[in-house]
């Protein structure tokens, strides 16, 4: 192996500055822990008094927090492992299977898909949030779920183009 030049090897090193940026990722799992347990309690000490429609925007907003961990742990282990360094779990049991074959172009699609998520669950607690429509009672309007459902799609649209890009760079290789 031939040493670096200072330039290259300083260049090569600056990879090292998204290690706090990664840091800090965990620490906002953390955060995504704590609220999720809060809302869990808040559920299942008022099971008997919520209505069916509460409980579930209550169940949509923890299956919403759990999409965003995922997709934190995605940008954290992935983003490590590809840009930083390797981390070392190839015989580790719990190894996440996609990790072995994450890349740049990999970990965009499986972000972009992760979004899509994060959106559908959004889209779909405002449309049963805005429940009939005009009534007294509804919290959003039908223009908040129109921009709503264009930014969604504007994310599927996102999301097939950058796939698309990255099966054409693929093939190239």
């Amino acid at each position: 192996m031939t040493p670096l030049k200072p330039i290259p090897l300083l260049i090569f090193s600056s990879r090292w500055l998204q290690l706090p940026l990664y840091l800090g990722l965990a620490a906002a799992q953390s955060v995504y822990v704590y609220v999720f347990m809060k809302e869990l309690y808040h559920l299942v000490t008022h099971v008997t008094t919520f209505g069916e429609e509460h409980i579930m925007l209550l169940v949509l907003g923890l299956i919403d927090i759990i999409m965003i961990s995922n997709l934190l742990i995605m940008v954290i282990v992935g983003g490590y492992e590809t840009f930083v360094s390797r981390l070392g779990v190839d015989d580790h049991p719990d190894k996440p299977e996609w990790l072995g074959h994450v890349n740049a172009g990999v970990l965009k699609v499986k972000l972009s898909m992760a979004i899509i998520g994060i959106s559908s669950i959004h889209l779909l607690s405002a449309f049963i949030e805005a429940g009939a429509l005009g009534s007294e009672g509804a919290t959003i309007t039908a223009e908040a779920l129109m921009w709503q459902t264009i930014i969604h799609t504007s994310f599927i649209l996102s999301a097939i183009g950058i796939a698309y890009v990255d099966r054409i760079t693929q093939a190239q290789d």
